[in-house]
């Protein structure tokens, strides 16, 4: 491309995904330390999941924001600007000490956390179209690596730093990585849109009636494997305690094997993209994983429900990143902005909506919605195949 050689545009796939990873890396080191920043804080069960509901929230709110701010200002400026944000606030949650003011901190961490997710899927989705390879799924697994990072680096300091210490850290850390990695975003130029051809997108039009369908059809799915992802989370341990007797590590395992098989999925997701193409991708992906949490969630025996959590894992892994970048190739930064924010939304749905048919049913009988919505994501993927078509 003019003014965009080869290496230029392997340099931006690069700064991208390290923003992606950092992204991973910060959030997760701030969720392994929620235990103790509950204790600090002397909050109630309750008060902490209020409390928590504020990163929600903030995430939320600024999605749709950042979108218009990536188009005035551009996806590189705002993607390191919002880096900074998040990397200062993940600081401040050890500093409170009451679940009011943790709440309000975790409003202004969850408005940096949810625009930079904006801001760097934007980038990501020109840089795509700009290489014409479906690649997505790659910068979305630097995302899951960064956050196994994150997890296990947090394990490690637990017992000698204090959270304080420990999420200050992360500060320096994620303020050094965005002053390295930031220039170089900062120095190259988002890529144009390539000239198209028959079978390629068009460049991003304006959100009229017929293309905000589009992007909300994207974004149910995004909400669909979001619902999934944050059902799992909260409730897999607990399924696998309470109905199939395991010990309490053991079912921390459960989990363990869904996230990793997402991990692995994302990471082969551009060579199945390129074999079966996004449509097909997504019929097999939400048909795969419907059966596989079917088998997790009724399964008789441990081990066939871990088999069941890696089956849904790798059904589940790259029906998101296909949908935000499908939405962003329609309409741009506004298209991501709406696709993501429904899939936040069905994060925030998921975890509370198993709760309350666990108590109506039971949980395994709840955790059946997760393939149910998985199933969905492949009906919508199918019936829309023609209208969403590149």
């Amino acid at each position: 491309m003019p003014g965009h050689p080869r290496s230029d545009l392997a340099r931006l796939r690069v700064a991208i995904t390290v923003f992606f990873a950092l992204d991973g890396f910060i959030f997760a080191g701030w969720v392994v330390r929620i235990p103790a920043i509950k204790h600090q804080t002397g909050a109630s069960a309750s008060a902490l999941g209020l409390a928590l509901l504020g990163v929600s929230a903030g995430a939320v709110l600024t999605m749709t924001l950042t979108g218009r701010l990536c188009r005035r200002f551009g996806n590189h400026q705002v993607t390191v600007t919002c880096a900074v944000l998040l990397s200062l606030s993940v600081a401040l949650p050890p500093l409170t000490h009451s679940a009011l003011a943790l709440g309000a901190v975790l409003v202004v961490f969850g408005s940096a956390y949810g625009s930079i997710n904006v801001a760097f899927n934007s980038a990501a989705v020109d840089l795509v179209r700009a290489l014409r390879r479906p690649i997505m799924p790659s910068f979305h697994a630097a995302f899951s690596l960064g956050g196994m990072a994150g997890a296990g680096l947090g394990g490690l300091v637990a017992g000698a730093l204090s959270p304080t210490q420990h999420l200050l850290g992360l500060t320096v850390i994620g303020l050094i990585v965005t002053a390295v990695t930031g220039r170089t975003l900062l120095r190259l130029q988002p890529p144009e849109p390539p000239e198209n051809t028959p079978g390629e997108a068009a460049a991003p039009r304006r959100l009229d009636r017929r293309t905000r369908g589009l992007v909300i059809t994207f974004g149910l799915i995004a909400l669909c494997t979001a619902y999934g992802e944050g059902a799992l989370a909260d409730w897999s341990a607990l399924h696998l305690q309470q109905d199939l007797d395991a010990a309490a590590g053991a079912a921390a395992v459960g989990y363990s094997c869904f996230a990793l098989a997402m991990t692995i999925g994302r990471l082969t997701g551009t060579r199945l993209l390129e074999r079966l193409g996004r449509t097909r991708t997504m019929v097999f992906g939400g048909s795969t994983a419907a059966a596989g949490m079917l088998v997790g969630a009724l399964a008789p025996s441990l081990w066939a429900a871990f088999l069941g959590f890696v089956i849904t894992g790798l059904g589940l892994a790259n029906l998101f990143p296909v949908a935000v970048e499908r939405a962003g190739a329609l309409t741009g930064p506004d298209g991501v902005a709406i696709a993501s924010t429904l899939g936040y939304g069905g994060m925030l749905l998921g975890p509370p909506a198993i709760g309350f048919m666990a108590d109506w049913f039971s949980l395994p009988a709840a955790l059946t919605s997760v393939a149910a919505l998985a199933a969905t994501a492949a009906l919508i993927a199918f019936l829309t195949r023609r209208a969403t078509a590149p």
